[in-house]
């Protein structure tokens, strides 16, 4: 069975790991939310795919500005492999 799906190139990871992984958080915690504030009430699904569209629309923007500051921030707490021989 081979994969003839298109391969992207790897620099191009650095927004579509952020794009698919706030799809997958702002999706989760919009349903959630919704579940618990509401129920499951008539027209569920279109109420929680607009909810799910406007917060994915801040929260891509914000992981890619978030994530380099977050990685820089925590690299000063991470020892790294050629540092903690010293």
């Amino acid at each position: 069975m081979s994969n003839n799906f298109p391969k992207f190139h790897p620099k191009h990871l650095t927004w579509l790991m952020p794009l698919i992984l706030s799809g997958i958080m702002s999706g989760s915690i919009s349903c959630f939310n919704m579940l618990m504030n509401k129920g499951l009430v008539e027209g569920f699904i279109f109420i929680w795919l607009r909810a799910w569209s406007m917060s994915w629309l801040v929260a891509f923007p914000l992981i890619l500005v978030m994530l380099p500051l977050v990685r820089k921030f925590l690299m000063k707490f991470v020892a790294m492999p050629n540092e903690a021989s010293k």
